[in-house]
C-alpha cells in the first residue's frame, strides 16, 4: 500500500477521498487554487499545495502543476477524484512517465471510453446494445442535420469527449436545430476542449440505470449492482438511488453482466460505471458511456454493500488482488445539494455560508464550512446526503428528515425542492423516467415567500435591542399606547405592534418570539437567524430565505415601481455572446446574451418588444446576479 497519496481535486469529493486515506494510514496531500486557501479539504491534508490562481485552466486543470506538486511532496500515488482531469488520458499517462500511480484505469481505457464515438463502437463490438444514431468522428453541422432527419425527432445532441449533461441538447423540431448544434459545440469547446459532437435517437421516458464495476490488473472484473439516477435536471443528476425500484434480479444480473464485457473489452482497471439508458415501457436497456472513475453517486452503492470503493480503488492501484463477494442489503437514497435556485431554472447561486448545520444521523459528503464563499469558478454541488433503510419507504423517509434538519445560510440551495421532489407521488411509488422533473417542475418550486416567514422577521426586528430610553425602541412605544411599527421587507410591508404582525394587506396574526441562542423562536417554530449587512437570512426545515429590509418606516404603504424593460443577468458569470446592439429594433423573447457560470450557458431574451435603448456589457465580461446588461424601451412607452 502506498505511504503518501496526492488528492487532484476540491470541494467534498477531495474531503471524501482524504478522511479515506487517513482512515488507512496514509499520508494525504492536497492542492488548492487561491480560491481555495482556506477550503475544507486544506484543512484535513497533511500537507497542502498552491498550484495557481482560480481559474481552473491555470489551477486543477494544470497537468504540469500537479504533476510536480506530487514530486515535491513525494506522493506515491495521485488519486483523481471526478472531474477536473480525472478522465484525461494526457494527465494519467504524465502520471505514469513521472513514475507515480494514476488511481484509475490505464491511460488506454480512459482514452477508448472517454471518445463517446468510439467507445460505442468499442462495446458494440463486444455484444453490448447500443442507442441508434450516428457516431461517425469529425460531422459536420450538415452531416449532423442529415443524420437527425434519417433518425427522425427527437434526437440528442452529445459532445464525444464529456459528460455530466455538459454540451448537451435535446432537439424536438429541425427549425432549432443548427442553434442547438451551435450552442452544443460552443458549450463542449470550452467544458473539454473538444466540440465534436454526436447524435442519438430520444428515447421517449428513458430511465437512466448505472452499473457499477470494479477491476484489478490481475483479470479479475465485477460489477457491484445499479443504481437509479432518473431523477435529472439538465440532464445532470439530482436524486440517485440503489438498487433501482425497475430492474428484477434476472434484469440486473443481465445488465451486469454487459457492464463487466464493457469494462474488459478496454482492459480497464478500478473503479468504473458503465451507464444505460433503459425503455421504461419495453425494458430494452442500450449503452450510453462508461465513466473511467469514481462517480458522483458512488455513496450509494456503498451503503447497500458495504464496500469502500476509495479503499479498493486504492488496494487495486497498489497491484492487489480483487476478492470481493458483493451482497445488496437494504435501500440508499442519495440527494445532492447545489448552490442554485430552482424557481429561476436552475440558476446557479453563490455567496458567504453564514450558518451552517448538517444532520448527524445519516452520511454526508461535504466541503461546506461556516465562513466558506461560494463563488462561479466551479461546479455548483455544495454536498451530499445519503440515508440508508431497510426498504426503500424507510430510505426516502430518512432522507427527506435529514435535508429538513439541515441549516445553510448565506447561499441560495435546492434543499426545499429536493425535499418537495422526495415527496412526489410517482417518485414515492418508483415511477421514473428521466423527463418527470421537467414535467412536474411547476409543482415542485416556488419563488413565494410563505407569510408566516413575513412575521418572523418582523418579529426578530422588533426584538433587535435599542438602548434603555423608550424613544429609542421600535417597537411602536408612545405615550398611553403602542403603535404600528412598520418594516419595508422584499418590498412587502411587515407592521408590527407586540406580538400582533400583518403582512401586506392580510390580517393580523398572533404570535411570540424569543432568542435562543443563534435561533428565533415564534411559537413553536424554530427559525436559524443570521446576518449580512442589510440582508437577513432565515431557515427553517431546509428552506432558507433572503430578506432585504429597507429603512425604518412609520404609516409606509407597500407597492414596488415598475420594472420596466430591463434585462437583466440570471446568475454571476460572464458574457460569453453579444446578439444584438444598441439601438436594434427587438422582440419578446429575442436572444440578447449567452452568460456561462460554472461551464453551464443561459439564454438571455428581451423581456418585450421594443428598441435596445442600452447595451451594458460586451463578450468576455464578467457580471453579477441580476446585473442589468441591457435596457429594453417597449413600443408602448
Amino acid at each position: 500500500m502506498f505511504d503518501s497519496v496526492l488528492v487532484a481535486n476540491r470541494g467534498e469529493i477531495a474531503v471524501r477521498v482524504i478522511r479515506a486515506l487517513r482512515s488507512l494510514g496514509i499520508r494525504s496531500v492536497a492542492v488548492y487554487s487561491d480560491a481555495d486557501a482556506d477550503a475544507l479539504h486544506v484543512r484535513l491534508a497533511d500537507e497542502a499545495v498552491r498550484i495557481g490562481p482560480a481559474a481552473a485552466r491555470d489551477s486543477y486543470l494544470s497537468i504540469e502543476k500537479i504533476v510536480a506538486a506530487a514530486v515535491s511532496t513525494g506522493a506515491q500515488a495521485i488519486h483523481p477524484g471526478y472531474g477536473f482531469l480525472a478522465e484525461n488520458t494526457a494527465f494519467a499517462a504524465g502520471c505514469a512517465e513521472a513514475g507515480i500511480v494514476f488511481v484509475g484505469p490505464p491511460a488506454s481505457a480512459i482514452d477508448a471510453m472517454g471518445d463517446k464515438i468510439r467507445a460505442k463502437l468499442t462495446v458494440s463490438a463486444a455484444g453490448v446494445p447500443v442507442v441508434p444514431g450516428r457516431t461517425r468522428e469529425g460531422m459536420s453541422d450538415d452531416e449532423i442535420v442529415d443524420a437527425a432527419l434519417e433518425i427522425g425527432f427527437p434526437v440528442l445532441l452529445k459532445p464525444s469527449a464529456g459528460g455530466g449533461g455538459k454540451g448537451m441538447r435535446l432537439v424536438h423540431v429541425e427549425d432549432t436545430l443548427r442553434e442547438a448544434i451551435e450552442s452544443a459545440r460552443r458549450e463542449a469547446r470550452g467544458s473539454f476542449g473538444d466540440d465534436t459532437l454526436l447524435i442519438e435517437r430520444f428515447i421517449t421516458n428513458p430511465r437512466h440505470i448505472e452499473i457499477q464495476v470494479l477491476a484489478d490488473s490481475h483479470g479479475n472484473v465485477i460489477h457491484l449492482g445499479e443504481r437509479e439516477c432518473s431523477l435529472q435536471r439538465r440532464h445532470q443528476k439530482i436524486i440517485e438511488e440503489a438498487p433501482s425500484p425497475f430492474l428484477t434480479p434476472e434484469v440486473r444480473e443481465a445488465m451486469g453482466s454487459a457492464a463487466v464485457d464493457a469494462a474488459k473489452s478496454v482492459g480497464y482497471v478500478g473503479a468504473g460505471t458503465v451507464e444505460f439508458i433503459v425503455d421504461g415501457a419495453s425494458g430494452d436497456y442500450f449503452f450510453m458511456e462508461m465513466n473511467t472513475r469514481l462517480q458522483v453517486e458512488h455513496p450509494v452503492t456503498e451503503m447497500v454493500t458495504g464496500v469502500d470503493l476509495v479503499e479498493w480503488q486504492l488496494r487495486v492501484a497498489a497491484g492487489e488482488v480483487l476478492d470481493l463477494s458483493v451482497e445488496l442489503t437494504g435501500h440508499s437514497v442519495e440527494a445532492r445539494v447545489y448552490a442554485e435556485d430552482p424557481a429561476r431554472g436552475f440558476l446557479p447561486t453563490g455567496g458567504r455560508v453564514l450558518a451552517l448545520r448538517e444532520p448527524t444521523d445519516v452520511r454526508v459528503d461535504s466541503g461546506l464550512y461556516e465562513g466558506l464563499v461560494v463563488g462561479s469558478d466551479y461546479d455548483p454541488m455544495l454536498a451530499k446526503v445519503i440515508a440508508h433503510g431497510r426498504t426503500r419507504e424507510e430510505a426516502l423517509r430518512r432522507l427527506d428528515h435529514a435535508l429538513g434538519q439541515m441549516v445553510l445560510l448565506g447561499v441560495t440551495t435546492n434543499i426545499p425542492f429536493l425535499r418537495a421532489l422526495l415527496w412526489d407521488e410517482d417518485v414515492r411509488s418508483g415511477a421514473l423516467d428521466t423527463g418527470l422533473v421537467e414535467r412536474k417542475l411547476d409543482s415542485l418550486t416556488s419563488a413565494e415567500i410563505p407569510d408566516d416567514v413575513y412575521v418572523a422577521a418582523g418579529l426578530e426586528r422588533s426584538l433587535e435591542p435599542r438602548g434603555d430610553d423608550p424613544w429609542d425602541q421600535l417597537s411602536g412605544w408612545r405615550v398611553g399606547e403602542h403603535a404600528w411599527t412598520t418594516w419595508r421587507i422584499n418590498d412587502v410591508d411587515v407592521r408590527v405592534r407586540g406580538d400582533e404582525v400583518v403582512v401586506g394587506k392580510g390580517e393580523p396574526v398572533r404570535a411570540r418570539a424569543r432568542r435562543e441562542g443563534s435561533d428565533l423562536l415564534v411559537g413553536s417554530r424554530r427559525y436559524a437567524i443570521a446576518r449580512d449587512g442589510d440582508v437577513l437570512w432565515l431557515g427553517h426545515d431546509g428552506a432558507s430565505w433572503a430578506l432585504t429590509e429597507a429603512e425604518f418606516l412609520v404609516g409606509a404603504s407597500g407597492g414596488a415601481a415598475a420594472s420596466g424593460g430591463p434585462v437583466k443577468s440570471p446568475m454571476p458569470g460572464t458574457v460569453l455572446v453579444v446578439r444584438a446592439q444598441q439601438g436594434d429594433e427587438v422582440t419578446a423573447g429575442q436572444a440578447l446574451f449567452v452568460v456561462e457560470a460554472m461551464k453551464m450557458e443561459h439564454t438571455v431574451t428581451a423581456p418585450v418588444d421594443g428598441v435596445l435603448a442600452e447595451v451594458n456589457v460586451q463578450a468576455g465580461q464578467q457580471v453579477a446576479l441580476d446585473q442589468v446588461l441591457a435596457l429594453v424601451v417597449s413600443h408602448e412607452e
